[in-house]
């Protein structure tokens, strides 16, 4: 393994639960594959822009004509881009706020769907282009959703991953961290997930 990226989508930062435990796999992968080139996206710390029209704009406008300001768009998007295309693992620290998926993670989303660059449209339909990578999914809850219809998050991720290609994804869920009863039992197992996969990468 050469490259992996962490996108910490925690309004906490480091400090969110998904973050932590994204750490101690981080870890655990960093003590058997000393030798991968570990990118962090720190939604909290370094915001995304949301999506808006002048964004569109550049992205859709010829590159001769663009303008400087389009340019400078169109450079931060491929940025974002080329750090996921070049990663081999990529590890999502991921809250639910509110039955959703972060603002920052849609706003981190919006900049990396490009139309025949992370996918494209053939005669047998949308066919992503960032294939052959594995993706983890550390899901942390206040309560219990996995399986319900309020669960939102996992059909949405598999959905939009899937358009780009991304099929190979291994969720690990910690739930009912509102919940006293259920918060230190959750986490330990989440931990316990966490170091089991990582020993199989």
């Amino acid at each position: 393994m050469k490259q992996l990226l962490h996108i910490k989508s925690s309004i906490f930062s480091a400090y969110g639960q998904s973050s932590q435990l994204a750490a101690e796999l981080l870890s655990a992968l960093q003590d058997k594959h000393s030798e991968f080139t570990l990118i962090e996206r720190d939604l909290a710390q370094q915001p995304i822009p949301h999506l808006n029209a002048e964004h569109v704009q550049a992205f859709f406008a010829a590159e001769s004509d663009r303008t400087p300001e389009q340019q400078a768009v169109v450079a931060f998007s491929d940025a974002l881009i080329a750090e996921i295309q070049q990663a081999e693992l990529i590890v999502i620290g991921l809250p639910l706020y509110n039955f959703g998926i972060p603002s920052t993670l849609k706003a981190y989303f919006d900049q990396i769907a490009r139309a025949g660059i992370t996918f494209r449209y053939t005669e047998h339909g949308p066919e992503g282009l960032l294939q052959g990578k594995k993706v983890i999914i550390i899901a942390t809850r206040g309560g219990k959703y996995a399986g319900t219809a309020l669960d939102s998050q996992t059909d949405y991720m598999r959905n939009f991953l899937g358009f780009l290609g991304l099929t190979d994804i291994t969720w690990i869920y910690a739930e009912g961290l509102n919940m006293h009863e259920h918060k230190a039992e959750s986490l330990v197992l989440a931990k316990q997930q966490l170091q089991a996969l990582a020993a199989d990468i």
